[in-house]
């Protein structure tokens, strides 16, 4: 190979970097410590501050004013095993693993399934699955920013029962203060994140060890037979206790959406290391309490507390939830992302907040949106006991379609027998069926929020993909056949003017409907002539020596596939840059875009869209980022070419 060439490579690749703004920082550097450091102020923020409600809405869920030690026993047992079989083992030991080359989360999953086998039989049912389990995530993203403040500003009532009126306002501020700075992003301030966590989990930890001390009878909850007896004796009850028992799980899902932050093995070092031990001594030292003071139901977790820590604890409790709150707004950032990406959503304007985070972005409609939805929430149901009904019911629910899409990924790309696949499966099946039967009975007490929530993205995001199919049928029934596309190009135009013009086109294999409509109507061409098209894979990142694709056509065509993943940002420019450098000299020239732009009109007969699902997507075809913005094409070189489509 020669070294004009190899420097026309190097120099491609370069230009290639432009594609993934972030590529460079998809792997944690540095020692082992200090990813897992990191993980535990990105991570572990939802789970890391469950405590704070999740056993007082448990006790609570009895029914007794007070509990009595067997109900104290029973439920720090079922919040022990939970965690050590849904969370401890099959997350952090075996969800990690499902990783779509890094990437984490319930869309990477359902790229990852379908990645293989037949895709007819299959798809359907897998993408209903994947955008079920998104959507209930987005409920999570707002219902876990406003429990989880609501919940560390309520110890107030502790130090000052007259304070309580403030609660509600101090957690509106701390709220629309926590969307507003989302557009600086968390770059600056994210290297804090970890420390403060650390500090919390020490915190808890320490509290939790000296209630223990007081009253080491607690210690019973390990043995198994305690949840049982607890389970059996009232079946009523301990099926609602269950479900308040969940919340103390509701993070889980967070460890695997959150993979790609800083990797699975710092994930396991923070949580094995440190959370697990910490979490467990919180909840057990709460439940020593309850043992020695029974009427401390209402707020376990801050009357565990010493009262000159007290104070303290309320600021750093406040901390902890808005860096959990942070880490699943920028959470749903990155699923609304990974949306688009996957035309699951329409486009939007993703800025990114850091060169050295890839999931630090910003995306605004989904900010504000966030942000008016929880406040919302805050307002109408006014604390966290009455937010937890409405809380487990999205996470148990994406917990369940986890469990389902992991056994293809045991199957398909593990190839795990059946024997062994089966029997896990359904030990992990029948405790989230469990855990989400058990939140549905909170239905008519807020459980229909997030099933709304989810209900609505759910919709919006499957009449985008139906819309997206038709407009491809159409557009594929108004093209041309390639190969009679180039033996007429000759005829069909009057001049070639100099220079290069670039039609992005959705088309790869045919002539497409806007190159024909400007050549009917121009009836001329430029002298060098790229078909550009962009194809999204279900890969987190193609690598730079798979992202181009360059095919000379003949009569000053050339066609140019540019494969993105669903992380990485659709740049054509750069890409155009790394063609020149491989040798399409023309690039260098002044280049011309060409971008159509389809005006949508419904078949007054036969329209394969139904009337919602018509207006739907109609709209947001009307309300999307123009293709030109999301390509990041010079608008002074860009023409768009508009045609009528019915679909």
């Amino acid at each position: 190979m020669s070294t004009d060439t190899l420097a026309r490579q190097s120099a491609a690749a370069h230009e290639l970097h432009a594609l993934d703004a972030d590529s460079q920082s998809h792997s944690a550097h540095g020692p082992w410590w200090l990813a897992a450091l990191t993980a535990l102020g990105i991570v572990f923020g939802d789970i890391g501050t469950s405590p704070l409600y999740a056993l007082q809405v448990a006790l609570k869920a009895t029914g007794d004013a007070v509990p009595t030690p067997e109900d104290v026993l029973g439920i720090v047992s079922l919040v022990f095993w939970a965690l050590t079989l849904i969370v401890a083992f099959k997350y952090v030991a075996i969800v990690l693993r499902a990783d779509n080359e890094g990437e984490g989360g319930i869309l990477a999953l359902l790229s990852l399934v379908i990645a293989k086998g037949d895709v007819k039989r299959r798809l359907p049912i897998l993408v209903l699955l994947g955008v079920a389990g998104a959507a209930l995530l987005y409920g999570d993203g707002v219902i876990t920013p406003a429990i989880s403040v609501l919940s560390a500003l309520e110890g107030i009532k502790v130090i000052a029962p007259a304070l309580e009126p403030w609660v509600i306002p101090l957690t509106l501020v701390i709220l629309v203060g926590l969307f507003l700075i989302q557009r600086r992003g968390t770059a600056e301030i994210g290297r804090l994140f970890g420390p403060i966590m650390c500090v919390w989990f020490g915190a808890i930890s320490v509290f939790g060890i000296i209630s223990i001390i007081h009253a080491p009878g607690i210690l019973l909850a390990l043995d198994p037979r305690q949840a049982y007896n607890f389970l059996a004796d009232d079946p009523a009850v301990s099926f609602a206790v269950f479900g308040a028992v969940f919340l103390a799980l509701t993070g889980g899902e967070a460890l695997y959406a959150d993979m790609g932050h800083v990797g699975a093995t710092a994930i396991r070092r923070a949580w094995y290391g440190l959370v697990m031990p910490s979490l467990l001594l919180c909840y057990f030292g709460q439940g020593a309490l309850m043992l020695e003071h029974p009427e401390a139901v209402d707020n376990p977790f801050y009357k565990m507390v010493p009262g000159w820590a007290l104070a303290p604890m309320i600021v750093l409790a406040a901390m902890a939830t808005v860096i959990a709150s942070q880490a699943l707004i920028s959470g749903v950032f990155s699923l609304t992302r990974q949306a688009i990406q996957m035309r699951l959503s329409p486009r939007m304007p993703v800025v990114p907040t850091s060169i050295h985070a890839y999931g630090q972005i910003y995306i605004a409609l989904v900010n504000w949106l966030l942000m008016i939805a929880t406040l919302i929430v805050v307002v109408l149901f006014k604390s966290s006991d009455a937010l937890a009904s409405a809380y487990g019911i999205a996470v148990s629910g994406t917990m369940l379609i986890t469990t389902i899409l992991l056994y293809r990924v045991m199957r398909d790309k593990w190839h795990w027998p059946p024997f062994a696949a089966w029997p896990l499966i359904m030990v992990f099946a029948a405790i989230d069926a469990t855990f989400f039967a058990a939140n549905a009975t909170k239905l008519t007490e807020g459980g229909w929020l997030p099933l709304a929530i989810g209900g609505g993205v759910c919709f919006i995001m499957l009449s985008w993909r139906l819309g997206n199919i038709e407009v491809q049928k159409r557009l594929s029934e108004d093209s041309m056949p390639f190969a009679d596309f180039m033996a007429q190009v000759d005829n069909m135009l009057v001049a070639r003017l100099p220079g290069c013009g670039i039609f992005v086109t959705r088309m790869s294999e045919r002539a497409s409907p806007m190159i024909l409509h400007h050549i009917e109507h121009n009836r001329v061409l430029h002298e060098h002539v790229i078909l550009l098209t962009v194809l999204p894979t279900r890969r987190p990142r193609v690598p730079v020596a798979e992202r181009l694709e360059i095919q000379e056509l003949g009569h000053g065509f050339h066609r140019v596939s540019v494969r993105i993943g669903f992380m990485q940002r659709a740049d054509i420019p750069a890409a155009l840059r790394a063609c020149h450098k491989l040798g399409l000299d023309f690039c260098r020239d002044t280049l011309h875009y060409y971008v159509g732009h389809e005006s949508l009109v419904r078949r007054t007969k036969d329209s394969a869209l139904s009337g919602p699902v018509w207006e739907a997507f109609n709209f947001m075809h009307r309300m999307s980022m123009r293709a030109a913005d999301y390509f990041h094409l010079p608008q002074k070189q860009v023409i768009e070419v508009g045609f009528r489509l019915e679909i």
